[in-house]
């Protein structure tokens, strides 16, 4: 008869990772005992804490573990492809929760400054031209931050039909307009006014209010408002 595999079930209760954390919350596992709770069962003859140790070990630390490609993680006894494919996804989770494209939405934006911060984590470092739409609620709650287009920036390429269309999807009470200038020179040019003079415009018919126009670079930004341009 063949050995079946040892899992966190063969522990007892008190030792448990998973119920640990039910008890206790995960704050209270070490590094370990997370990694058991992701793996889930270990192999023959060996608890899946093993494992986790095993993994922590090889690669140094928790930073390490998550690193490591499927074919390093498959060096590690017991670790197949199926454990080796949730180590790598929790890796994406954790990469994903400081790009603001999955970060859930509902900042308050109080002025220019919270746009400039929620428009910068996407553009900063761009070497083409990015415009972006911060769709807000009716408390000036961020919904969602929108790339309209990127290139070089004219009024061919931001139409007002696609600069609007995502804020009347998500239903978006107002919105504030905001693209880059990979120069370093966030100054207005002739055709930044051009063209927001263009979306207000458009704005007045679709019935969302533009409440600002920001063109930024890595260090800072120019309000249009500000400026007295819109």
């Amino acid at each position: 008869m063949a050995e079946r595999s040892f899992t966190v079930r063969d522990m007892p209760t008190s030792d448990r990772p998973r119920e640990r954390l039910a008890k206790l919350g995960p704050e209270a596992l070490s590094v370990a005992e997370l990694l058991a709770v992701v793996l889930g069962r270990g192999t023959r003859g060996e608890p899946v804490t093993v494992m986790a140790q095993k993994l922590l070990g090889r690669f140094g630390n928790l930073k390490g573990v998550l690193a490591a490609s499927p074919e390093e993680l498959g060096d590690v006894t017991g670790m197949g492809p199926v454990k080796a494919a949730q180590l790598k996804a929790v890796a994406e989770i954790a990469r994903r929760l400081d790009d603001p494209e999955y970060v859930a939405t509902g900042q308050v934006v109080k002025g220019p400054d919270d746009v400039f911060r929620e428009a910068l984590a996407r553009l900063k470092g761009k070497k083409k031209e990015y415009f972006l739409t911060v769709l807000l609620d009716t408390r000036n709650r961020v919904i969602e931050t929108h790339e309209v287009s990127k290139g070089d920036l004219d009024s061919s390429i931001v139409h007002p039909r696609e600069a609007f269309r995502q804020a009347m999807l998500r239903s978006a009470s107002s919105i504030v307009l905001v693209h880059n200038h990979p120069s370093g020179d966030p100054e207005p040019s002739e055709e930044d006014v051009k063209l927001t003079r263009r979306l207000l415009q458009a704005s007045e018919i679709v019935g969302i209010p533009v409440l600002d126009h920001l063109v930024v670079c890595d260090t800072r930004f120019v309000s249009m408002k500000a400026k007295g341009l819109m």
